[in-house]
């Protein structure tokens, strides 16, 4: 969304990429970390905590008002959904779902700042490379994700025991009689669960990242009309991912939870 330059219309292959480039502290070996993605993504989970420390130290009684009665909303909203999912009351899935929620929604809204700005504001401080959109890094996705299959490993050996939970790969969906291929179908959907909760959040990011960039290459008459009309659908976009995540992950810990039959 940024105004159109020369430099961008005139190599527009090297502007996309130069912009999609994480600043990363090794580009060869194998225990590469991208900086900008820590930055931004701890960042944003400070600013969330502080929010919600401060509206926590702040609270008012009867009719509250701006953060505080969004944040309200949202714990209603959030609890009301783990009600449904859980028969017995679970005092981590809510602040968890909550958490996820807004950490997410706000890693996808830097994606509505203009897509120069920061990158420009790196470049005096002599940043050359700099990706503002945690959530368009794969290392951001995946981690979360298996942040959430780590907690449905425990919660399934937690109400299944160890036994119980190794059972369950030899007896679903088939019964015991087709134990080797029972245990093939639930290696594959146990892995899917995590592949497909951090794919769907990296995919749509990157995309919504990627038309952006398109965008910002057109000349700067035009910009305004197609920018505009794509950051009003884009933000229905990051609204909605930041859910799906948030409600997939209460599904799969739900599921976890489920006695065993």
């Amino acid at each position: 969304m940024s105004q159109g330059e020369s430099p961008a219309t005139d190599n527009p292959v090297g502007y996309i990429s130069h912009h999609l480039k994480p600043l990363t502290t090794d580009t060869t070996g194998f225990w590469q970390i991208n900086i900008d993605t820590m930055f931004f993504s701890i960042f944003i989970a400070l600013v969330v905590m502080f929010i919600s420390y401060r509206v926590g130290n702040n609270i008012k009684t009867g009719a509250p008002s701006g953060i505080q009665n969004i944040l309200e909303t949202l714990i209603d909203f959030v609890n009301g959904l783990v009600r449904e999912a859980f028969p017995k009351p679970n005092k981590l899935v809510g602040p968890l779902g909550l958490t996820i929620f807004m950490w997410v929604f706000l890693m996808n809204a830097m994606d509505l700042i203009p897509v120069d700005l920061l990158p420009k504001a790196a470049h005096m401080m002599g940043i050359e490379s700099l990706k503002v959109v945690p959530t368009t890094d794969p290392h951001t996705t995946f981690a979360m994700a298996l942040t959430v299959f780590v907690i449905c490993i425990y919660y399934n050996i937690k109400i299944k025991g160890l036994g119980g939970y190794f059972k369950s790969f030899l007896v679903h969906p088939f019964g015991i009689a087709l134990a080797p291929i029972n245990f093939i179908l639930t290696i594959v959907e146990e892995i899917a669960k995590p592949l497909s909760l951090a794919l769907r959040l990296f995919g749509n990011m990157f995309t919504g990242e990627l038309i952006f960039l398109l965008i910002a290459i057109l000349p700067w008459y035009i910009i305004p009309i197609p920018g505009s009309m794509w950051a009003l659908f884009h933000i229905l976009v990051i609204t909605l991912q930041a859910f799906i995540f948030m409600i997939l992950t209460i599904m799969y810990i739900s599921l976890a939870s489920e006695e065993p039959h």
